[in-house]
């Protein structure tokens, strides 16, 4: 390392102001009861083998929740933030709170602005969950924990819809590539829930050769945004989803434009005059980037393989696409949880 990078390095290390203690004293350590090796006092799960940690007064006062990122085939549990008294958002406790889940404080000060129930933290455990519920209790905020499984994204994915039929007493939906006609009577259906899902794609054309750096030939990106709707049914389990760019607005008969935006607005208003006891929602638009912090876009990057350009010069091509659907669909999931709670306590 250069010189006066190495100094750098070392100022920045200096003048950093350390978040946590740098050790612990020996009796403070938690021994776990599986390897028998010893663990810091604020973790709640062995260091070495995962286990759970016993927990002692000492070590109360101390627990920090560890917050790894997920992998994305694991479920975990969510920390949903409810709104509540606005002198419970001070500064002071909007600073602390991204202390806590180690998070910037404009990203706290964010989800705390949005005024609806969101993720703040999303653990692999139960008792990290817990333990973030019990941290924000005594900063006075109120926290769900809502585990993955009772979202079921993975259970009970949305339905796609291709094309509706919208009678006197029903709702009648056909999937597509089927034949399978589902049915809702318009008294059972309970929640719309609208948004937009946004995809972007960048690829990205590096010319490589004899010399150790790679050229960039080209960057394009490209990006697109439709229309969605979920519907949601007492008498069916998940919900149906309509996209606007992938249906058939034959339903709307005269009313049917040429223009997908339209069809969509007209759509959209015939269902909340026919289905009188639903719940319109369309607060996605407004919390999607408070979304982001716990609940990220999904993004994947594939290579298209190598081209030849020349004696001893090739290129290849990477494409990054990132989109937002699965985000939606758990905050779809949660205000129909959140719904179907509040209906069962005023009941």
């Amino acid at each position: 390392m250069p010189a006066d990078e190495d100094f750098l390095l070392k100022e920045d290390e200096a003048t950093r102001a350390p978040t946590e203690p740098r050790g612990f004293a020996p009796g403070q350590m938690v021994r776990c009861e599986e390897c028998l090796r010893a663990n810091p006092p604020v973790r709640t799960n062995c260091l070495y083998c995962a286990a759970a940690l016993p927990m002692t007064e000492q070590s109360a006062a101390l627990l920090k929740p560890t917050l790894r990122p997920l992998e994305k085939w694991e479920r975990g549990f969510n920390s949903i933030f409810i709104p509540g008294r606005v002198e419970n958002l001070n500064a002071d406790n909007l600073e602390a709170v991204a202390s806590l889940l180690r998070m910037t404080n404009e990203e706290a000060r964010r989800i705390a602005e949005a005024k609806e129930p969101l993720p703040i933290a999303r653990v692999a455990t139960e008792a990290e969950a817990v333990l973030i519920e019990r941290r924000l209790e005594e900063l006075g905020l109120r926290v769900l924990t809502i585990a993955d499984e009772v979202l079921a994204l993975e259970s009970s994915p949305p339905r796609r819809i291709r094309s509706l039929e919208l009678t006197d007493d029903a709702l009648v939906a056909c999937p597509p590539g089927s034949s399978e006609r589902l049915l809702a009577s318009w008294d059972n259906i309970t929640l719309l829930v609208k948004g937009r899902v946004v995809v972007r794609q960048v690829e990205v054309e590096e010319r490589r050769g004899r010399r150790e750096e790679n050229e960039i030939v080209e960057t394009r990106e490209l990006s697109a945004d439709d229309a969605l709707l979920d519907i949601y049914a007492s008498t069916q389990n998940g919900n149906w989803r309509i996209v606007a760019g992938n249906f058939d607005f034959s339903c709307l008969g005269e009313k049917k434009s040429l223009v997908s935006a339209q069809n969509f607005a007209v759509l959209l208003a015939q269902l909340r005059a026919r289905a009188n006891h639903a719940e319109y929602d369309e607060s996605y638009a407004r919390v999607r980037h408070a979304l982001n912090t716990i609940w990220p876009l999904e993004q994947q990057t594939e290579s298209r393989g190598w081209r030849r350009g020349g004696p001893g010069r090739y290129s290849t091509e990477m494409v990054t696409t990132s989109d937002n659907e699965r985000q939606f669909t758990r905050y779809s999931r949660l205000r129909y949880y959140l719904r179907t709670q509040r209906t069962d306590a005023d009941s």
